[in-house]
């Protein structure tokens, strides 16, 4: 098992090498000058030039990346350009925030969409497990940024429950928290359905029941338990897109998280902010899935034989 997680932990590297030098490039082609949209208008030619060379955007893309990895490489992930602060005390200031988000909309995801899958499953073709399949293709189908401006409208401006944005209290995590949950519910419910229903046809659950062994225990012990891997696989991809999903909930409902910190920066040209969120999102993404990876274990042991 240990040296599963090395193995995971060196292939990283290279994602993180790739990610930061794709985003780098792209920042580089994007239109604007950072020197200039610091100045303003009115700045001299003289003024952007000098400004420039003070930040080293005078040097070629190579250059300046390779110099970014070294900095990186001993925990320096520069300095904002227009925040004057260190990037990485501006991202651990906005991280729990994020965290707390993606918390709240993987309870409530879990919460929702197990339950919900495994009913309909069992009341395959009832008015429930349609009703289900609607509810999940609308979330599915829908547009994260439209629904959470559905909620601020009817929530927040018409019966005024809610604040439209803002992380003061529990009231202001209920929308966003909601927003981020649904599509990623309709996700795992309906994979939770098809694993149950290709489940509970086996010969062993056939077998149990027709042992006299209670209905709920099957359903419980040896149908949900033996169809969880595929549902804990979606799971884990929902996580991480609940991060991911972030950036655009956090613009929505004025979250003071990393997405929206990475909106702005993007706008202002802030390199060195886009890179660190960008980084800090990869290390976490590949952390859950690793997690995500060894939960398998207790949950088949064959699984944790091959990983060890």
């Amino acid at each position: 098992m240990l040296k599963y997680v090395i193995k995971r932990i060196i292939a990283l590297i290279p994602v993180i090498l790739g990610v930061t030098l794709v985003v780098f490039l792209i920042m580089q082609l994007a239109p604007g000058d950072p020197a200039r949209m610091i100045l303003g208008e009115m700045a001299t030619p003289e003024e952007v030039a000098q400004l420039r060379t003070e930040m080293g955007l005078d040097q070629p893309v190579l250059v300046r990346y390779i110099n970014y990895m070294l900095d990186f490489c001993r925990g320096d992930l520069g300095d904002s350009y227009f925040k004057h602060r260190p990037v990485l005390d501006e991202i651990l200031d906005r991280f729990p925030y994020t965290v707390r988000l993606a918390a709240v909309a993987a309870v409530l995801t879990v919460v929702m969409s197990i339950p919900i899958g495994i009913l309909a499953a069992v009341k395959q073709n009832t008015i429930f497990d349609n009703a289900s399949l609607v509810v999940t293709l609308f979330g599915i189908s829908m547009p994260v940024f439209w629904l959470g401006l559905l909620l601020i409208i009817l929530f927040s401006l018409k019966l005024g429950w809610f604040p439209t944005g803002g992380a003061e209290g529990w009231r202001s995590y209920v929308l966003p928290a909601f927003c981020l949950a649904f599509s990623n519910m309709s996700t795992v419910a309906r994979t939770t359905r098809s694993s149950m229903l290709e489940t509970i046809r086996q010969d062993y659950v056939r077998t149990a029941a027709a042992k006299g062994v209670p209905h709920r225990t099957v359903i419980a012990r040896h149908a949900f338990r033996n169809a969880l891997i595929p549902t804990i696989t979606v799971i884990g991809i929902q996580m991480s897109q609940l991060l991911g999903g972030s950036v655009v909930v956090e613009t929505v409902f004025a979250w003071p998280g990393v997405g929206r910190l990475m909106i702005d920066s993007i706008n202002s040209r802030d390199t060195p902010m886009v890179l660190g969120c960008i980084i800090l999102l990869t290390i976490v993404f590949s952390v859950l899935n690793l997690i995500i990876d060894l939960c398998y274990g207790f949950v088949d042991p064959r699984i944790k034989a091959s990983q060890s």
